[in-house]
């Protein structure tokens, strides 16, 4: 009988662990510490997502496919020959929290040790690069210091550019299960959105995009003044305090500077004050900014100051992005970091680590980071690049230009589970990765948790492990010896033994306790949090009584000037673009983006305004968003809980998906100067209608791609079924013949109305529905539900025909997209549970099972509550 394999989710940084097992649905472990058997959309969505269509399965070299050791030759030959004629700064590495420990390790070996170049970075520079780069400069070491368990110990929990609701939904609905036991609780949401995360009895403060140094030195001055510093910490565990403060305090008011009322912020800073349980989760909204690293101090200095650091239910928390961003840093795959936490600048650790590997060509200092990275390869000087479970042409800022670079370069070399990547399409030489469920190493969460993902699929065509990949042009290049693993166990005790080798105690980071782990004691391995030394006891969390891996074991308050965001609005782009994640979907949507019911809630790319600022552009029309560097149209969604002067769309849409939807073109390359995180939360932009002549979409049994129209968005709507989003520039009638012409010469049902430039066709064959187009003058079409709910049936009948060009039912209620993607509950099924009585989130839940799965829909239910209760008051 076939039985659960305990593995780790392969999305967010919480690093819930899930049972799984073929052909099963997805469950959450009850038993793993991270998420107690929680999953969210996503996660529980996975099993949805395992198919092989799309997936690359066999090496391949100019298109073509080939043996693997024809393909892993030609990779080491190419990047040898590259690296004799220029050097090893000729060649990079680009990587990626996807990849397990393992693989991360033995990709930072392959090019710090062997290749001898510092150019490996990793795509985790977009999303945390600031958060070590602040831990750095205070801790001393890229330390997280606090747990879970403080998100539910706090007293005050704030969160600081983090949609924590929709990016971390199993954390929110820890942090709220903690406040319906302690009332006392308090929340605040420091965003320039109104988020989901800010729906219920929270303190939101929509501050200007960017202003984060300001207001957090504006705590701190208050706290200063206000007598609530810990003077015995800050005199025996911290040193800078004076130049910290001298400098929040020359500043303007922060309530003036971030654009919030003086009474709002009152109300923030003596809640702080007056509260010593205090947590401060920060994430992208931190971090992505050319003040990246100093919003990360700023809120480290608070922290300082008043001693909440480390101890039960306080601390700063930086939530990670990617599932094993702290992984890799743990590996040192930031070009700027050697592995263990070893350091290029401080004395002895490069000798160490080279002498520990045998190393014949130890990068001699750190390499470039993503945005230069791919910058340098534009320029020409870089010529090879071999990225690894990334998709950086997507990804990145100003994607044009790394699209151009990728075609540019000479050799580009790309690992992944996945052939039809945008990134991809650039690539001499393709390499089969194994996907998750595969793949066997291990990970590490937010709350330095590391957890066994394990594989419980088999291996599809001649798809293989990436460490397996890296190890094998090792040995083709010559260093065999350095790279003769069995298996991920020998790389992860050979990482182990490297943490402890020469520490003592001087990095935080020790995992020497599991160097001695058997083949049986690696593969039953529990989560395990670092630091687990081999010579001393555990320790959960850090700091709490000082002691920190810097000189004279003190922390560093950082001076943070505020400084304004590099690149300023003016007349030509007024509005202030941000980029983020939505609920529903992960980063580039190779995974997420195959399963139907992940895209019912938000189907399309998107861009939300503040209605006062769409320029006359209707809610749901097309609209072009448009920077100095691209341009992307999008469909325009009004948004009164946005701040006025800016605007947001999300980052997942691709070529695959939305040609004209990706909206990185359009983002700026600028980036933080200590850590190079780019900016990727503000960006001038302008807004205009988009000009079509018609509106349509095109439901059919398979995918027609992308080429259907000017603006085009396809996404699985059913199984085996596909719904395409359209819009063009020739006539109306035109278009509605052409697209019909697709399926050749076959009778279809027709309404036509060319008066009002309206067209409509059903194609049934053998009485089962085959298409329907829909084609009119405007964006206002009728909805989709229903007709994708007819594809299903095997045989219409006949009043189902005559009601597929009115795309509504003759009578019967109409299916409705869910607002709990979980169990699939819209919001007609939710209000008829209001209005029998069910007047909470939780007898909602009862009612219909909504929001009881990952939770992260309850703040659209309890706002669907509010609308119910006003009107009621109203009536």
């Amino acid at each position: 009988m076939s039985t659960d394999t305990r593995t780790t989710c392969p999305y967010c940084g919480v690093g819930c662990g899930v049972l799984a097992r073929p052909g099963v649905p997805v469950a959450g472990d009850p038993e793993h510490p991270a998420n107690f058997g929680r999953l969210c959309s996503k996660g529980s969505a996975l099993a949805e997502t395992l198919s092989l269509d799309g997936r690359l399965l066999y090496p391949e070299i100019n298109g073509i496919r080939s043996s693997w050791n024809d393909a892993l030759t030609a990779v080491a030959d190419g990047f040898a020959r590259i690296i004799a004629e220029h050097g090893p700064n000729s060649v990079a590495l680009y990587v990626s929290g996807q990849l397990l420990t393992e693989d991360y390790y033995a990709a930072n070996k392959l090019a710090k040790g062997f290749l001898g170049t510092g150019n490996i970075d990793s795509n985790s520079r977009l999303c945390m690069a600031s958060a070590v780069a602040g831990h750095r400069r205070a801790f001393g070491e890229d330390v997280v210091p606090g747990i879970y368990e403080d998100l539910e110990m706090a007293d005050l929990i704030v969160l600081v550019g983090s949609n924590t609701a929709w990016c971390h939904p199993v954390l929110y609905q820890r942090i709220l299960a903690a406040r319906e036991l302690r009332p006392q609780m308090r929340i605040v949401v420091i965003d320039p959105r109104r988020t989901s995360t800010c729906e219920g009895d929270v303190l939101h403060l929509p501050l200007a995009p960017g202003t984060d140094v300001a207001l957090f030195n504006g705590l701190l001055a208050y706290l200063s003044e206000h007598g609530a510093l810990d003077d015995d910490y800050i005199a025996n565990a911290t040193t800078g305090l004076a130049d910290a403060l001298a400098t929040a305090r020359t500043q303007a008011p922060a309530a003036e500077t971030c654009g919030l009322s003086p009474e709002a912020l009152e109300t923030f800073f003596s809640w702080f004050a007056g509260t010593e349980r205090v947590v401060t989760v920060f994430s992208q909204g931190v971090n992505q900014s050319s003040a990246g690293t100093d919003k990360v101090n700023a809120i480290l200095n608070v922290h300082l100051a008043t001693g909440r650091i480390g101890r039960p239910g306080m601390g700063p928390f930086s939530v990670t992005g990617q599932p094993n961003a702290m992984g890799g840093r743990e590996v040192g795959a930031l070009s700027n970091m050697l592995a263990a936490h070893l350091d290029w600048d401080r004395p002895g650790d490069a000798e160490l680590l080279c002498g520990y590997w045998n190393a014949p060509n130890l990068a001699t200092a750190p390499g470039l980071k993503a945005v230069d990275l791919f910058q340098a390869i534009d320029a020409g000087k870089i010529k090879a690049v071999w990225i690894m479970a990334t998709n950086p042409a997507v990804s990145l800022p100003e994607a044009d230009a790394v699209r151009r670079a990728l075609q540019n370069c000479s050799l580009v070399v790309v690992s992944d589970c996945m052939r039809e990547v945008d990134t991809a399409d650039y690539a001499h030489i393709r390499l089969p990765a194994l996907g998750w469920g595969e793949k066997d190493g291990t990970v590490t969460n937010s709350e330095r948790v590391i957890s066994r993902q394990r594989s419980f699929l088999p291996v599809p065509g001649e798809a293989r492990a990436d460490w397996w990949i890296i190890a094998e042009v090792a040995k083709r290049l010559g260093y065999a010896d350095a790279f003769s693993w069995n298996g991920p166990a020998d790389i992860f005790r050979e990482h182990a033994n490297l943490s402890g080798l020469a520490n003592g105690g001087t990095r935080v980071f020790d995992i020497s306790g599991l160097a001695a782990l058997t083949d049986a004691g690696y593969a039953a391995m529990p989560p395990t949090r670092w630091p687990c030394p081999s010579v001393a006891p555990a320790t959960e969390r850090l700091f709490g009584a000082g002691g920190f891996p810097a000189p004279g074991g003190r922390a560093r308050l950082v001076a943070t000037p505020y400084r304004a965001a590099a690149r300023a609005t003016d007349a030509a782009f007024p509005l202030v673009l941000m980029t983020g994640r939505v609920r529903d979907q992960w980063h580039t949507m190779t995974r997420t983006g195959k399963a139907a019911r992940l895209l019912a809630h938000i189907p399309e790319p998107f861009l939300a305004v503040h209605p006062a600022d769409a320029a006359g552009i209707p809610d749901g029309a097309l609209a072009t968003v448009e920077a100095g560097t691209g341009r992307a149209v999008l469909r325009l969604r009004h948004d009164p809980g946005l701040r006025r002067g800016s605007v947001f769309a999300p980052m997942h849409w691709t070529a695959r998906f939305a040609p004209a939807g990706r909206i990185n073109p359009t983002v700026n390359a600028e980036v933080d100067p200590i850590s190079g995180q780019p900016e990727l939360k503000h960006t001038p932009v302008r807004l205009s209608p988009y000009a079509a002549v018609w509106h349509g979409f095109l439901i059919a049994r398979r995918n027609l791609g992308t080429g259907l129209a000017a603006w085009n968005a396809v996404l699985p709507a059913s199984e085996n079924v596909w719904r395409h989003e359209l819009a063009g520039m020739e006539t109306a009638e035109t278009a509605f013949a052409r697209i019909r012409e697709i399926f050749g010469d076959t009778p279809w049902m027709l309404l036509s109305d060319p008066s009002q430039h309206r067209y409509r066709a059903a194609l049934i064959i053998e009485g089962r529905l085959q298409a329907c187009l829909f084609i009119g003058p405007d964006h206002v079409l009728p909805a989709r539900d229903w007709l994708v709910s007819r594809f299903a049936t095997d045989k219409l009948a006949p009043a189902e025909r005559r009601a597929l060009l009115a795309a509504r039912p003759a009578d019967g209620p109409m299916p409705e997209a869910p607002v709990c993607v979980c169990h699939a509950v819209g919001a007609i099924r939710i209000s008829q549970a209001i209005a029998a009585g069910h007047i909470s989130v939780e007898a909602v839940g009862k009612a219909t099972r909504a929001g009881t799965n990952c939770g992260s829909c309850k703040p659209e239910i309890r706002a669907l509550l509010q609308a119910a209760t006003q009107q009621l008051e109203s009536a």
